[in-house]
């Protein structure tokens, strides 16, 4: 038996945290867990949970319009938005809830409070000082707010989903996934929205059909777009609204102001100056290939480290983490190529592998297959919404590099398709199969033609 307290210490418990803490205590570890805020971490709590459920519900707009042109008469809906924060709140608590059962049922020790280093093994939470062999970071990230004058008058994505009274409207601000997605979400509730970006275009890293394809979608659903502009300084009216005074000497009237302009490792007040700890250029945790830190006995997974910002990185990385300290025969190291994400605003994106750009600069000779095409609920509902399916193909050996896509459930389709570009499909192997007709997904395998080729 370890003189220590425990043997893994995990700091935080969202999905990483939970995931390393679980494992390492069903290979036999003794395992503590502390944490401040919620289980279940951002993605249960303010992130990819509850942001589904609010695109669920502002998708629910364009399905009432569209009803009609299938023969239904839907007359006077209405939307309560009261109703739909109880709802989420109902569904957050049943899966915090869950969170708990399997941490405890587990083994794992569960210690309320914001855990603080003392030193390289031990922990202090509240009064009570751990000890403990190995201490895992994994805190997550938290949203970025730059200085301004009247920053106190904007909100983040985390406030986002407790507002008490859903405003007239909206400012988005940002570039970037969560950005495109509230936006969608508000203008789809009924709010006058708005999305600001300083730079050309939104979305920078995915794939420029993309972008352009999402901008031209936007801008004909009637969400204002407005880029090559920042925000200078906010004043709070007198009627209670807001004025955005942007760096282009335009003016901007709206009751909310969102800021979705990133997020940075959550490490205030950690302690990590007490031990031997150190940060990247970015600010992250630095860690090496197995995530062990500069401090040998301190380990970071997650947000915290300079890693894709995703729910099932975190979850790999703390399944990985744990194998390899307490089932090294098990250990099969995280491969961080080809891993598949979606965008959920309206219509959804969907994107795996290479852009046709990164591909290029890679030193890959292309053929790319593009298209664009109305999605078959669309016609009877007399909607003008294009699909976009787009495959980036290596010339040399015929291997899928790159998959995109905009339109509905975008999500689901990429993720069997990502299946087989980890099996190390051609784009020979998908002409061979046989698409489900009649789907949107089976244009997937019917692109025959290059649209361009190096």
């Amino acid at each position: 038996m370890s003189d220590y307290d425990f043997d893994l210490f995990v700091i935080g418990a969202g999905s990483g945290g939970v995931r390393a803490s679980r494992m390492a205590a069903g290979f036999g570890a003794r395992v503590a867990v502390a944490e401040d805020r919620y289980l279940g971490g951002t993605c249960v709590n303010v992130g990819c949970v509850p942001k589904k459920l609010f695109a669920y519900a502002a998708h629910f707009a364009e399905d009432i319009v569209d009803a009609a042109g299938f023969g239904w008469d839907i007359t006077k809906p209405e939307f309560t938005w009261s109703r739909l924060l109880e709802n989420k709140n109902q569904e957050i608590t049943r899966l915090n809830g869950i969170y708990h059962n399997l941490l405890t049922s587990a083994g794992v020790t569960l210690i309320n409070g914001r855990a603080r280093l003392k030193d390289a093994h031990h922990v202090v939470v509240g009064d009570t000082t751990y000890s403990a062999e190995r201490i895992v970071i994994a805190t997550g990230g938290w949203p970025f707010i730059p200085e301004f004058p009247g920053r106190e008058h904007v909100i983040s994505s985390n406030e986002a989903f407790f507002i008490e009274k859903l405003p007239k409207r909206t400012l988005v601000v940002g570039g970037g996934y969560i950005a495109v997605e509230f936006a969608c979400i508000f203008e789809g509730l009924g709010c006058e929205s708005r999305l600001l970006y300083r730079g050309d275009l939104f979305l920078r890293g995915f794939d420029m059909s993309v972008r352009e394809h999402m901008a031209q979608t936007l801008n004909s659903k009637g969400l204002e777009l407005t880029f090559n502009a920042d925000v200078e300084r906010i004043d709070k009216q007198s009627d209670g609204s807001l004025l955005v005074s942007l760096n282009n000497g335009d003016t901007i009237e709206t009751d909310l102001v969102l800021y979705a302009t990133g997020r940075r490792p959550h490490l205030e007040g950690l302690g990590l100056e007490n031990t031997r700890v150190t940060l990247d250029k970015k600010g992250f945790v630095a860690v090496d290939e197995h995530y062990q830190t500069t401090e040998p006995s301190i380990y970071a997974i997650g947000d915290v480290t300079d890693t894709l910002q995703l729910t099932p990185v975190a979850l790999a990385e703390g399944m990985a983490l744990a194998r390899r300290l307490y089932q090294p025969e098990e250990y099969v190291p995280v491969d961080y190529k080809d891993i598949p994400t979606a965008v959920f605003c309206i219509p959804n994106i969907a994107t795996l592998g290479l852009s046709e750009e990164d591909a290029r600069a890679k030193g890959h000779k292309l053929r790319v297959f593009e298209s664009r095409f109305r999605a078959m609920r669309n016609t009877l509902a007399g909607r003008s919404d294009q699909s976009l399916m787009k495959l980036v193909v290596d010339k040399h050996d015929d291997r899928i590099l790159g998959i995109h896509m905009i339109g509905p459930d975008a999500g689901e389709m990429l993720q069997g398709l990502a299946v087989a570009v980890k099996a190390g499909a051609t784009k020979a192997v998908f002409d061979a199969t046989l698409g489900i007709h009649p789907t949107a997904a089976e244009e997937f395998v019917t692109m025959r033609t290059p649209t361009r080729e190096d």
